[in-house]
């Protein structure tokens, strides 16, 4: 039975770990954790004089460099003066050259949010009038390329590492302590601690480049890895190494002088080694919970502990599940897993699900805000991914709890001394049959006795051959008894079915730590809408001023089909009109497409269309000078969106003008 279950076990594990490399693959650049809600001049803002500094306001505090902030010319030059700073509250600045002439200016910026994710992109401004512009930010990024999807990877197996390090501890020390002895789920948990090291080291070299450059060859630049060492989450992976140290030293002492222990003298040790684990472990924790999300924005002083609980309920039951996993499969015959520990380890992962669903509920809230952001902001999507992922492994561990339950009501199995004479005769028959053959009976053994009493001349040779033999055939019958044993216990329908069980619970836990490495990595959904909120105000307030903005959602039905085209008119009045043309995906993100066209129409005067080609600026923005209003009213403003070759569609809204 076991050997048409282990291919089987192969598949599933190799079909989940490819399934695991989409969901990472599929996940694309690191999302932005704190978003722009201001800036002066305002995107696409056509200014009278050049303003003496550039100043960006963030939804969050941000970490600046020497050119975080940038402010480019037409012609590409930089124009900005000094390095920029914190001018008030989450807003920074960077002052300018005087004297600069009119055209169009790019700003760009790139910096890494409270939460340690970067955030970069870039705006234009003009001054005086706009004009074209040779600066492309089309691969303006932030956490994306090579050196992103290896952070990204890297974060992963840190997660895992963590889980399966301390879960499958947890395992030995709570459910099951004769797993100390078991060589299987040492390898287990000295994996995780691998996993969790080598990671670990990964991020510390790739941090730089991750938030700086983003080039492959900048990784061992030794002037980057200073600058990561004096940051929050550099100071927050060396604190994670010394931790490991500790970690390695604790999982020495249990799968070593602890095993070594008699059941009596254990109780000690395992109340100290329990203190000290839980203390590892929520320092281990806490290196993550101090430098991401919980460590930025409301109530962090609540959410910070509230995580470290978090991320250790998780390593209790996706852990232990993988340590359960190992035992059931792995364990040896002679140190079965018992229904006792099976059902100490439900427990655990009983109480490790409340945990996770009380502190989930307020990450929620925290994260979101709103109703309306678990459908309408990407991090609300990928949660409710992750609700359903957890109810479905929730009703996995029922159906293994039944199992349980059924293990718990039968015979156990356990190592034989004195079995019945039926088993007892049953296992003498090989020995038997193999009088005829191999000799590996016991027949054999007395024959081979008789001939050499026979032949009792050969002295002390023969003497020394016959103790060989007789040793040879005990290793021979041993073995026979412990694969007896092993296929015996392998043969119980309800441990077969606790088998499958777990096995599919652990390929959901793999899906679902994917999808929550994803949400470490994007924008919550509260950020998102106050990013908003606040984009929103801003035009209102452009509005207010005489200029006139309308956004219209468009679908051609191709790749890059969906998406937000933005049109400013200012003064939106008869005569002579500035427009700006803001190409946006549904995320808010900017992005190219091939063509935009404009088309004023007064219908009620049956005048136009009146077409305006715009010129393209820079990344998702067109912009037209001298637009001709020839006269006031309800004017239709269409817009033509062509994303292919054969990908467009025309969309309008009504505005008045004048």
């Amino acid at each position: 039975m076991t050997q048409t279950i282990a291919p089987r076990v192969r598949t599933l594990v190799l079909l989940l770990l490819a399934a695991t490399g989409l969901l990472l693959a599929g996940a694309g650049p690191v999302s932005a954790h704190a978003a722009v809600t201001g800036s002066a001049p305002q995107q696409g803002a056509v200014v009278d004089k050049a303003p003496t500094q550039v100043s960006l306001t963030f939804s969050e505090k941000v970490a600046l460099s020497d050119d975080s902030l940038r402010v480019l010319d037409p012609k590409g030059k930089r124009v900005d003066r000094g390095d920029p700073a914190n001018v008030t509250g989450t807003t920074y600045a960077v002052q300018l050259h005087g004297g600069l002439p009119d055209g169009t200016y790019t700003v760009t910026y790139q910096v890494v949010s409270e939460d340690s994710h970067p955030v970069a992109g870039a705006y234009t401004f003009s001054v005086g009038a706009p004009s074209q512009t040779t600066v492309s930010v089309s691969g303006q990024t932030a956490g994306g390329g090579v050196v992103g999807t290896l952070y990204g990877f890297g974060r992963y197996v840190s997660y895992a590492g963590f889980i399966v390090m301390v879960g499958g501890a947890a395992f030995v020390l709570a459910c099951w302590q004769r797993g100390a002895g078991v060589r299987a789920l040492q390898r287990l948990t000295v994996a995780g601690w691998l996993a969790l090291t080598a990671a670990t080291l990964g991020l510390l070299l790739l941090r730089g480049s991750y938030t700086g450059t983003g080039k492959v060859g900048d990784v061992f630049d030794l002037d980057l890895l200073g600058q990561v060492l004096q940051t929050k989450t550099g100071a927050a992976l060396v604190s994670r190494l010394l931790l490991l140290a500790a970690a390695a030293l604790f999982i020495a002492v249990l799968f070593g002088a602890y095993e070594k222990r008699e059941d009596e003298e254990k109780q000690d040790l395992t109340f100290g080694l329990a203190i000290g684990g839980v203390v590892v472990s929520a320092g281990l924790a806490a290196s993550w919970a101090m430098s991401e999300h919980a460590s930025a924005g409301l109530q962090a002083g609540v959410a910070m502990p509230v995580d470290i609980i978090h991320l250790l309920a998780v390593a209790g039951w996706l852990g232990g599940l993988a340590a359960l996993l190992v035992a059931l499969y792995r364990a040896p015959a002679d140190t079965p897993l018992d229904a006792s520990a099976v059902r100490r380890f439900s427990r655990l992962a009983f109480g490790s699900v409340l945990a996770l669903v009380a502190t989930g509920i307020y990450q929620s809230w925290r994260q979101l805000g709103s109703w309306t952001a678990f459908t309408d902001t990407r991090y609300g999507q990928l949660l409710l991914v992750k609700i359903g992922l957890v109810a479905v492994l929730v009703g996995m561990a029922w159906v293994s709890r039944r199992w349980t339950g059924r293990l718990a009501e039968g015979v156990v199995v356990t190592p034989r001394e004195e079995s019945d004479p039926v088993a007892d005769a049953d296992e003498k028959e090989p020995a038997r049959a193999g009088a005829s053959g191999s000799g590996s009976g016991s027949t054999s053994a007395g024959k081979d006795a008789a001939v050499s009493g026979k032949q009792g001349a050969a002295g002390s040779g023969k003497a020394d051959g016959d103790s060989e033999r007789a040793a040879q055939l005990a290793r021979q019958q041993a073995a026979i008894d412990t694969a007896r044993r092993k296929e015996r216990r392998d043969a119980d329908p309800n441990r077969f079915g606790l088998r499958r069980s777990v096995l599919a619970e652990a390929g959901v836990a793999v899906v679902l730590l994917a999808v929550t490495t994803m949400l470490t990595s994007t924008e919550p959904g509260r950020t998102e809408e106050e990013a908003r909120a606040a984009a929103s105000a801003s035009a209102a307030d452009a509005s207010s001023a005489g200029a006139l903005t309308l956004d219209l959602s468009f679908d051609t039905g191709g790749e890059d089909g969906k998406g937000v085209v933005r049109v400013d008119l200012d003064p939106a009045r008869v005569g002579g009109n500035e427009m700006h043309v803001y190409v946006q995906r549904p995320n808010g993100r900017v992005f190219d497409i091939p063509e935009v066209k404009v088309a004023f129409t007064l219908e009620s005067q049956d005048i136009g269309p009146l077409p305006v080609v715009p010129d393209h600026i820079t990344t998702g923005h067109w912009s037209a000078s001298g637009v001709q209003i020839p006269m006031a009213g309800q004017w239709k403003v269409s817009v033509t969106v062509r994303t292919s070759d054969i990908d467009q569609t025309t969309v309008s809204k009504n505005a008045q003008i004048g």
